[in-house]
């Protein structure tokens, strides 16, 4: 995807020298495929360095504490923690936002359309932990069913991109949509499995914050200021409920309007409207904030942020991610040991293979129909596509192992992830023709 502003027919900003860097760095950032390249770099990184002789002072940069107080409120957290529990919060307020477009006027509003991708995610979730559970179905590591569930968007996106145009419209759907109801599915699992004792007067006044925002969009509050700091106070209360804070952002994105508060064409009539003072010469500061505040209100609410939000996601806060738990030692152990096989049958084998019946069932009940452009091979290589769990995963086994268990399972995720890109994108590269049919 190239530069959005690059072909519009408008008279451009003036150039300052800094455009120089800053104009190459926008490009790269649009391309389709960015992301995910700058994520497999940091998680490259983060092997190297724990597999190497820094790999002490490596890890430990994460566990520094950062601690800060005001009056008799303080929170003192290692580094990993925050960015865990605070930056990823963002991370899931856009899959919240990315969710609600889905929901709302994208594929999965209609109940028809979203039925196969529906199914696909579903068999893609119960398959991965069922053979999970099967293979460590006792004791400490049972605790691991959900790592195998998640789809990572993030490489599934930058697959389909070196793709190119093999890949037919409707695959690039099902697959997109399958990953954004397995993200739905994750939030389930990491609210419902992986909730600590709760806190109730914590989660109380974490719902009231919620309530807050609701009141505070009824009544016509457009500060995002406003909602920036009732955010925050809801993250703050979620982390200290048992409620792991990271929903807090997925419940904000849900609530976040999708549709714009200045209808069509009103922009159109006012830049018109105004620009009959600015051709006279005059620079009216009330028309010119009037014609400012109705750009911003032109974009729903929704959009804006995401389109705003995406950038900071994909190249700082899923780097960071990354370089904070991917960092893992290998060892002979590691590789062969009952957690990392079973994570990585579950990814590897239970994704493809659920994916595959579920959807076939579904099918063949009459209740969701198989597109024209692909038959059920293409599904299969797809569901291979859809065993890259990583972040999604990593996140879930950090919340639900620890110490010796926690870095085999990370081992588990990260071959599991390597192999089923490598199998799905050379699947689907042999099975697709080179051009959509």
């Amino acid at each position: 995807m190239s530069d959005p502003h690059s072909d519009l027919d408008l008279p451009q900003l003036p150039s300052e020298p800094i455009d120089r860097f800053t104009r190459p760095l926008a490009r790269f950032m649009h391309v389709e495929a960015a992301g995910g390249v700058v994520l497999m770099a940091a998680t490259v990184v983060a092997l190297v360095l724990a597999n190497s002789p820094a790999s002490d002072d490596f890890l430990a940069i994460w566990k520094t504490r950062l601690s800060f107080s005001f009056g008799a409120f303080s929170m003192d957290h290692s580094i990993q923690h925050w960015i865990n529990d605070g930056l990823m919060a963002v991370f899931f307020f856009v899959i919240g936002l990315e969710v609600k477009r889905e929901l709302v006027i994208g594929e999965l509003r209609e109940l028809r359309r979203a039925t196969l991708p529906l199914a696909a995610a579903l068999g893609g979730m119960l398959a991965p932990a069922g053979i999970y559970l099967a293979l460590q179905g006792s004791g400490e590591a049972a605790a691991g069913w959900g790592i195998p569930m998640a789809t990572d968007i993030a490489f599934v996106v930058g697959c389909l991109a070196l793709l190119g145009p093999r890949v037919p419209g409707p695959l690039r759907v099902l697959l997109l949509s399958l990953a954004i109801a397995d993200d739905i599915g994750a939030i389930l699992v990491i609210a419902i499995g992986y909730t600590a004792d709760l806190d109730l007067v914590a989660l109380s006044l974490g719902v009231a914050g919620i309530g807050a925002v609701v009141v505070a969009a009824r009544l016509g509050v457009r500060s995002v200021l406003a909602y920036t700091v009732l955010g925050a106070g809801v993250w703050l209360a979620f982390h200290a409920s048992g409620v792991h804070a990271t929903i807090a952002g997925v419940i904000l994105g849900l609530l976040t309007p999708a549709h714009s508060w200045v209808r069509d064409g009103v922009l159109g009539e006012i830049v018109e409207g105004a620009g009959r003072i600015f051709r006279g010469g005059g620079s009216d500061v009330a028309a010119v904030f009037h014609v400012e505040r109705t750009v911003r209100e032109s974009v729903s609410p929704l959009v804006r942020l995401e389109t705003r939000l995406h950038p900071w996601v994909s190249f700082l806060i899923m780097p960071l991610f990354a370089l904070a738990n991917a960092g893992v030692p290998f060892t002979a152990a590691h590789t062969s040991s009952p957690v990392a096989l079973a994570v990585m049958a579950g990814l590897v084998i239970g994704k493809p293979v659920g994916i595959l019946l579920v959807s076939f069932v579904a099918v063949r009940a009459g209740i969701a129909r198989l597109p024209d452009e692909f038959g059920w091979s293409v599904i299969a290589a797809a569901g291979c596509l859809a065993g890259i769990g990583f972040t999604m995963s990593l996140f879930i086994a950090g919340l639900a192992l620890g110490g010796s268990l926690l870095d085999e399972a990370k081992v588990g995720v990260l071959a599991g992830s390597v192999i089923s890109g490598v199998v799905g994108y050379f699947a689907l590269l042999r099975l697709l023709p080179r051009s959509p049919s």
